[in-house]
Formats: C-alpha cells, structure tokens, sequence
C-alpha cells in the first residue's frame, strides 16, 4: 500500500499546483488563434499541419522556462527584467507589449461579437455585456474561484475537436502532413511565410510568458513544488495544439476542399460549414468561439495588466482588492472598456485584424525570449535551477527560427 500512499500524495500536489500552465496554454486558442489556424486550414490544406509538432515542442521549452523562474525567483517577469536591465529598458519593453496586447485585447471582443452574431445578438449588446461579465469576475473574485471558471472554461475546446472529427478529414492525408514539410518553394511564398509566421504567433504569443510567470507566482508555487507545475505546463501545450491541428484539418477538410479559402470573419466560415457538415458542427463552432473569446477576453487584459505594474513597481494580482492594486485594476478595465470599444466601431476587418495582430505576436518574440533566456541563465538567480544545455539550444533556436521568418517575410514584401 506505500506505492498507493505515494501515488496520492503525487496526484495531491500536482492537483495543487494545477492551474496557471494549463490556462495559459488554453487561452493560446483566443479568437485570434482560432482565426489563424481556420485560415491556415482554408487557404492551404494540410500544408502547414507540420509546424504544429516543432511548435508544440518550442511552446513546451518557452512556458517551462516561465514557470521554472517563477517558481525559484518568486517574482514575475517583468519584475525580474526591470531588476535585471534596469527601468528604461523595461520601459520600452513594456510600451511595445502594451500595443501589442491590446491588439489581441481588440482580438477578443472580435470574437465575441461575431460568435453571438451567427445566433442574431448585435455586437451591440454581446460586447458591452462580455465586458462588463469579465470585469465583475476578475474585480469581485477571489484568485481560487477565478482560476477555477479559467479551468472550466478550458475544457469547452474539445468543442473543436468535435467539430474536426465531425467534418470527415482525410485522415491518411493530414497524418502524413504533420510529420513531413512543406516544400521549399513554399517558403518563397510571401502569403504562406505570414501564415506560418502568424502559426507560431499564435502558439508562443509573448503576452503568455508574463501571464504564466505571474499566475505562478500568485498561486503560490515554489521550487518545491516546481516538478509537479512542469506536468502542468506540459501537459496544457499539448492539449492546446491538439486543438490547434482539429482546427486545421477541419477546415482544410471543409473549406479548402470546397473552395473558400478566404476566411473573412465567422459568418463566411460558419455559412461555409453549415451544409457541408450540419447543424452541429456549426453550433460546436460558434459556442466554440465564444467561449474561446470571453475566456481570453478576460486574461489578455489581466496579463497586461501584470506586464505594466510589475515593471513599474505597482502592486498587481487578482488576489488584492482594488484599494490595494488600483493601478493594476484601472489599468485592467482601461484595456477592457477600450478593446470592447473598438469592435463598435463600423465596417472594421475583424478576421484581418486578428490575424495581424498574431503576426505581429511573432515578430515581437524573440525579444521577449532574448530577455527570458540571459535571465535563466543567471546562477545567482536561478541557482541550481539554470537552463541545462539542451534547453538553451531549443530556446536560442526558437529564437533564431522566429526572427528567420520575420526576416525572410520582410524580405518577401521588398522583392
């Protein structure tokens, strides 16, 4: 009976740390993930299922990372920046994180208002309703009753599973693509360069590090309890890319065979869908979406949120009262209140907007790794905890592969 006493013990503490790897990594599927993966599937088949598998290895290495200094420093990322590299780098940092976050912020409402749309709601109701629900649960919850709606909501992706089994894929097919890359003449094609660019965007967004590192932080978690958080992690990376390839296997089995391959917001992929695979998969579509859009809605403002006042030296996190963090709550209902505002505005690309945003996600990445790496590599702050070789090879590699696609994307607009 020992080996069943141990067993308990390690299931208690995993469950006790269970949390913030797993919602981060499930947030990753925002409305903007949702957006880019759609496109990848309807503009080009199984042709880019092969990044899902280098992708979920990076993500794994980059979130690990962010959880193992959280644990062992006990401070966020930005805390540890602005230590480390002083405020005016910090600064910088943080002013181009705020533009960028607030785009997938923008990215959220998006999905709000056009996952209630497909059921006849006007944006005009939908979105000034989701704003005000996600900031009455961050502001008047408590971080446990918080986290838990965050885990709930997690596991409403198994919607697009569904929906991915239901439109009858080439099994065969989108097996053999996912383990074998694309040609190189694809990798000259300025359209195909954006969408993988915008795939590892979507996967690693800079926006998770800072969350992650915070929520563990926050939670609690200490080097102690470092192994089981890893579990955490790694088993929320894998989930969330799973989801990622029904995503685009469903719609390269939809859309792509059928044509339309221009996704333009939820009404051209829903309308596509609805004759082609039924009632069902449209509703596991759109109920997909939705909850995809209020989950993340609530967690882009908040890792913002956590960016600016923890770089700045203001108190944040979502176990404090607003008297006792009211930059980190203005701040989070700013973001919340703007983003809800821009989506009311007319005629604007909603699905394009997406999508750059998590081009613009990528391009913005290494830097947020650079930073990430020379900081976990510092002995007198890691300790025994520091990156082992073979993680600074996958980290530094992941950054040199994200700036290669920038760099060959730009070359691409030039020539």
């Amino acid at each position: 009976m020992r080996w069943l006493r141990r067993w308990r013990i390690r299931i208690l503490l995993f469950l006790a740390v269970f949390g913030p790897g797993f919602i981060t990594a499930n947030v990753d599927n925002d409305p903007n993930g949702i957006w880019t993966y759609s496109a990848a599937g309807a503009q080009f088949g199984h042709l880019l299922l092969w990044t899902i598998i280098p992708t979920t290895f990076a993500l794994i290495v980059v979130q690990e990372m962010s959880a193992r200094m959280g644990a062992v420093t006990g401070k966020g990322l930005s805390d540890l920046i602005r230590e480390e590299f002083g405020l005016r780098v910090t600064f910088v940092m943080m002013l181009g994180l705020v533009v960028v976050n607030f785009g997938n912020v923008v990215g959220e409402f998006a999905g709000v208002a056009m996952s209630l749309e497909l059921f006849g709601v006007s944006r005009f109701i939908s979105v000034p309703l989701t704003a005000v629900f996600v900031w009455l649960l961050v502001v008047k919850g408590q971080y446990k009753s918080v986290e838990k709606v965050f885990i709930v909501a997690s596991f409403f992706y198994v919607a697009y599973i569904a929906a991915g089994i239901m439109s009858g894929p080439a099994w065969g097919e989108a097996a053999v693509a996912t383990f074998k890359p694309a040609g190189l003449a694809h990798f000259r094609d300025r359209a195909y360069l954006y969408m993988f660019l915008g795939i590892v965007g979507t996967t690693i967004a800079p926006w998770m590090q800072f969350y992650l590192q915070s929520s563990i932080v926050e939670k609690g978690v200490t080097r102690r309890q470092y192994g089981a958080s890893r579990i955490d992690v790694i088993v929320g990376c894998i989930l969330t890319d799973v989801v990622a390839w029904f995503i685009i296997v469903g719609c390269a089995a939809t859309l792509y065979v059928h044509g339309h391959t221009q996704v333009r917001d939820a009404a051209d992929a829903a309308q596509a869908l609805h004759p082609l695979v039924g009632d069902y998969a449209y509703i596991l579509f759109a109920a997909g979406l939705l909850n995809a859009s209020v989950f993340a809605a609530s967690i882009l403002p908040l890792s913002t949120a956590y960016v600016v006042c923890e770089g700045l030296g203001f108190e944040s996190g979502v176990g404090k009262s607003f008297s006792e963090a009211p930059v980190f709550y203005w701040l989070y209902t700013i973001l919340i209140v703007a983003g809800a505002g821009v989506i009311l505005a007319p005629n604007l690309p909603l699905v394009r907007v997406s999508i750059l945003s998590q081009v613009i996600n990528g391009a913005v990445l290494p830097f947020v790794l650079v930073f990430m790496i020379l900081l976990i590599n510092k002995r007198e702050l890691m300790g025994e905890y520091i990156n082992s070789r073979w993680f600074n090879v996958a980290a530094w590699s992941t950054t040199a592969v994200v700036t290669a696609l920038t760099g060959g994307y730009l070359w691409t607009q030039f020539h």
